[in-house]
């Protein structure tokens, strides 16, 4: 995944009076299927605009959106960009055996790869309610999973050409980021009326085998890694990486997990 897009005109909703900091719930879902996944963002990015509906002083608790954490089923995901298609390298019959489903997706970015061993993040985030943009968004995004992966021992930073976090990339000589290296987390998103949906995939233990179907998010010649490649037996389990992750997001997103 890459860069978010846009889907929505701009936000023009009241904001809540500042100062108060709102709730993000997390909800651990496990084994998802891709289909299945889109379609709970769907509902959800409609009940968090609905909440824009509640009146000042209803007695609401003041929350800023849904995040779900799960897995999927092995699937390469493939962008509306024009080029994104050419970027699925294996024929039908090598996605078979491999056991690896194709999914159209109206995220941001181009082409990437799904699956067990892998930690998929959907907030469902109101940005208007903690008062960011999307390019901000983004970036938060990057530096929460960054801060997960330096807890756990693994160097991790921007790049400058590319969205995504990445590990051993050299130093960037005009500022901030690094230039190179290899891809531990993809992200792209998309954004309706300022709900954002779609989100980030963080490679825990995945099978970085299948990232050879695919030229990955249409960057040729850049490799993925995981936490487990990096790390090895120090590896943490899902679940220590989910709860780094929420702290993580929570903090960046200027929110209570809840």
């Amino acid at each position: 995944m890459a860069e978010g897009e846009n889907a929505a005109g701009g936000g023009g909703s009241e904001r809540p009076t500042a100062g108060t900091t709102p709730v993000l719930e997390f909800r651990r879902l496990g084994r998802v299927g891709y289909k299945s996944a889109y379609e709970l963002q769907q509902e959800l990015v409609a009940e968090v605009l609905g909440w824009r509906e509640q009146p000042p002083g209803s007695g609401a608790p003041d929350r800023a959106g849904i995040v779900l954490m799960l897995e999927h089923d092995p699937v390469v995901t493939v962008s509306n960009r024009p080029s994104a298609a050419t970027n699925l390298v294996a024929s039908p019959e090598l996605l078979a055996r491999a056991g690896v489903a194709v999914e159209p997706t109206d995220r941001g970015g181009d082409i990437t790869y799904h699956g067990p061993g892998q930690l998929v993040v959907y907030p469902i985030l109101d940005l208007n309610r903690v008062h960011l943009r999307l390019h901000e968004y983004m970036r938060r995004l990057e530096a929460a999973v960054i801060a997960t992966c330096v807890g756990f021992g693994v160097s991790a930073a921007r790049d400058v050409s590319a969205t995504g976090v990445w590990v051993g990339g050299e130093a960037n000589p005009d500022g901030e980021g690094t230039v190179g290296g290899r891809k531990i987390c993809a992200m792209g998103v998309r954004v309706r009326q300022w709900v954002s949906l779609h989100g980030l995939a963080l490679n825990v233990r995945t099978d970085l085998s299948h990232f050879g179907l695919i030229v990955p998010c249409g960057l040729v010649g850049r490799p993925v890694t995981s936490l487990a490649a990096e790390l090895g037996d120090r590896c943490p389990p899902m679940e220590a990486v989910m709860d780094r992750l929420t702290d993580n997001l929570a903090r960046e997103l200027g929110c209570q997990a809840g």
